[in-house]
Order: structure tokens, then sequence, then C-alpha cells
């Protein structure tokens, strides 16, 4: 079980001290520069493990409040839902440099929920995953969108990716037995984020855990690192 969080709320030196785990939110939205990604490696120790998110042109539309966030000026049809396109491909070669420099073998494909159960979709999914060097990277799919159980472990199975899941919300369903959690402080009839997990929610998300020969637990709400190392003195 390894216990982290997603992005940087506190100081990298008190994370890396800390904790054991961070998933990179930076590069959703547009690309760090990989001498940054190569100080944030180097500055940790070497037990230290980096995930990573994948940019938001394999994933989301122009349309996304997300490109306005990142100040990106984009338009038309070629970005985002797993579009074979250059455009598309080219934000994979820029998300795996990064992922190179961080040493990450893990990186998140994070959707919208307007990516929803279509043929055109599953295409796109199977266009991307089959074409792209896999380096045995693994592939984490965050859904988001209306997806049947069914299709959400074919997919997993064909295209060798993991479900990720909050696990205050849904099982995931790509059966294997490696587990990829966010949390977002959503368990249900809560406030999402600004949720403080209580012991009981955590000795509740230490028996999900079980179920799992090795899972990543990540930590994303307002308390996020307090969160993280109750969990991880349970943990201990």
């Amino acid at each position: 079980m390894k216990v982290g969080i997603c992005g940087f709320p506190k100081s990298k030196s008190v994370i890396f001290a800390n904790l054991e785990l961070v998933e990179v939110q930076a590069t959703f939205y547009k690309p760090v520069r990989i001498s940054t990604a190569e100080r944030w490696r180097s500055a940790a120790p070497p037990e230290f493990e980096f995930t990573m998110k994948a940019w938001q042109l394999i994933t989301h539309e122009p349309r996304s409040p997300t490109y306005r966030k990142a100040k990106l000026e984009l338009s038309g049809d070629r970005y985002g839902l797993f579009r074979p396109t250059e455009e598309v491909f080219d934000a994979w070669a820029a998300t795996d440099e990064i992922r190179k420099a961080l040493n990450a073998r893990i990186v998140v494909f994070q959707c919208p929920a307007s990516f929803k159960e279509t043929g055109t979709n599953i295409k796109n999914m199977h266009d991307f995953f089959r074409s792209i060097d896999r380096k045995g990277i693994t592939m984490v799919w965050e859904p988001r969108g209306d997806w049947t159980r069914e299709t959400i472990t074919r997919l997993c199975e064909e295209l060798e990716l993991i479900h990720c899941v909050d696990p205050f919300a849904a099982q995931p369903e790509s059966g294997t037995d490696f587990g990829y959690f966010r949390l977002h402080g959503s368990p249900p009839g809560r406030r999402m984020y600004s949720y403080t997990y209580t012991d009981t929610d955590l000795q509740f998300l230490y028996e999900r855990c079980k179920d799992f020969s090795q899972v990543y637990v990540l930590f994303n709400n307002i308390t996020m690192f307090d969160d993280a190392l109750r969990f991880k003195r349970m943990r201990s």
C-alpha cells in the first residue's frame, strides 16, 4: 500500500520527508519544463514515487473550462476524447517526456463527464492505446461520464487499463489485484474537497485496500496532507 496526495499543497521538502507518493497535477493543464521535472525527481528520496496526469489535450476538448484555466487558446475537433490525431499523439509524446524525467511508471488519464459510452469514444480509446508505445507503463483510466460496469471491465481488459475510482463512491471494474484510488473528499452525502475524513472513514478505506495485493491511495481534498499522514499511521 502506497499513500500519497494529489499535487503539492505544502512545500516539496515537507511532502518528500513525510509521504511516499505524489500524483503530479500540473501536467494535466500543460506540460512542465523537463528541467523542472528532473529537479523534482532529484530532490525527492530515491524510494519516493511520482505518478502523473496526462495532458488534457488527450482527454478533454477545447471547450473545457480547464483549457481556459491553463490559458490554452485552441479550437476545433483535433483535440481530446483520445482522438487518433497528430495533435493528440503529440500531446502524449510531451506527457511521456515528462514521465521519463520523473521516472514515473503510472500515468492517469482523467476524462471529463462529457466523455460518455459511445461507439466513437470506444473506438478512439482503442486507436489511441493500441498506437502508443506503452514501454511497460501502467495506464490508469478515470472515467467520469456514464459508462456501464460491463464496458469498463471489457475496455480495461482489452486495453490493459486500471480503473481508477474514489472507493467511497464506486468499486473498480478492471478485474486486477492492483488498485488506484483517488479520494476527492466526498463520502456519500458529504461536501467534496472541503471534507476531512473521519477515523471511521479511514478504517473503511483500510478495509477496502485489503482487496488488492498492491494499491495506491491518493488523497485529493483540502486536508489531503493531514489525512494522508493519519492513514499512513493506520497502515503502520
